[in-house]
């Protein structure tokens, strides 16, 4: 009986080994060496902070590049987008982005002048172009861009857009046609000390307010006026306290999307190609939106009445300009060689592309 129980055992020991040994080769090898499937790529929340309220240009840019950026990654990058207020007023956002806990915001040079001074520069007067078409191919270039590299990644942030948003406007309880009308006028600045000298050199008594605030400042007669774009007068109510509004054409609002340097210097490569086609894409469309905006919430001011609108001549802008020039030495002084540089860089820009 043992005898059979070891026949047994050895038969199936020869069994097995033989069924080994006809299994195919490549089967085995597969069944091994194949490497695990690469695991899905999951879908990423990013967070854009605002300004302005909803309804505004920032808004109207963050939305279309929201919406581009899902399209573009097949639904994988969803963008939150927080209005003015929601979660911090300007200098919170950036400082947010800055330590990381915030990846986009606009940042504008009004306020990030305090911490960048060459971004300074786009709240001097008189050194863009009259031609919207020629500052959104100025505000575009490469080279300009460049320049701004280094500046912002020392403050922990990325610069990824420069962008106008339509004229700067004078708002008062009467015209501001000249210097004298200007004397003692309070009127409200953000806090670059750029627009601060600017305003004194033409006399007036600027007085930094957070945004929030401005209206109530005009309604309690804290402040005389203040400036801004159209479409923001129209949108804060600001038109309600003023009885006119004076255009000297005298600079853009511009603002500037940022990203925080941390979470951009992490971004996995398709990702920030994502950003950065969907950024260029964007250029000519949301210039286009802001003229649309200005002219319709203009439009909207005068039809609700009781403000008048009032364009200055070339000549009374030439009075204005003249005042403006020796602020460009205090930008200079605050800005260093690099503010230098790109001031001179922007002059150029301008030139060039007036000329083509």
């Amino acid at each position: 009986m043992k005898y059979i129980m070891r026949l047994s055992t050895g038969f199936l020991l020869v069994l097995m080994l033989a069924l080994v040994g006809c299994a195919d080769p490549d089967e085995e090898t597969t069944a091994v060496d194949e490497p695990a499937p690469p695991p899905e790529p999951e879908p990423v929340t990013w967070r854009f902070a605002l300004e302005e309220i909803e309804g505004s240009v920032q808004d109207a840019y963050a939305q279309e590049f929201a919406r581009r950026l899902a399209e573009r990654s097949d639904g994988m990058i969803e963008i939150e987008i927080y209005p003015y207020g929601s979660i911090g007023t300007s200098s919170q956002i950036t400082e947010m982005m800055q330590s990381g806990a915030l990846e986009l915001a606009f940042a504008s040079p009004g306020h990030l002048a305090d911490a960048i001074p060459e971004v300074g520069v786009f709240t001097l007067h008189f050194v863009l172009s009259d031609d919207s078409e020629v500052n959104r191919q100025v505000l575009s270039d490469p080279r300009l861009h460049e320049l701004f590299h280094e500046p912002y990644r020392d403050e922990d942030l990325q610069l990824l857009a420069i962008v106008q948003e339509g004229w700067m406007v004078w708002s008062g309880d009467k015209p501001l046609r000249t210097p004298e009308d200007f004397e003692d006028f309070r009127i409200r600045t953000m806090t670059s000390p750029i627009l601060v000298e600017s305003y004194r050199a033409y006399g007036a008594n600027p007085t930094p307010m957070p945004y929030a605030e401005v209206y109530s400042g005009l309604q309690l007669g804290q402040i005389d006026g203040q400036v801004n774009p159209i479409f923001a007068i129209e949108e804060m109510s600001f038109y309600e306290e003023q009885d006119y509004l004076t255009s000297g054409r005298h600079a853009q609002f511009v603002a500037t999307v940022a990203a925080s340097r941390q979470w951009w210097d992490n971004l996995p490569e398709d990702q920030r190609e994502m950003v950065e086609q969907t950024r260029d894409e964007m250029v000519d469309w949301i210039d286009r939106e802001q003229i649309r905006y200005n002219e319709e919430r203009l439009q909207a001011i005068i039809d609700a009445g009781g403000t008048e609108f009032v364009e200055l001549t070339d000549e009374e802008r030439e009075v204005f300009r003249e005042l403006s020039v020796g602020v460009r030495d205090i930008y200079v002084d605050q800005a260093g060689e690099r503010g230098q540089e790109i001031l001179d860089t922007l002059l150029e820009l301008v030139s060039e592309a007036e000329g083509d």
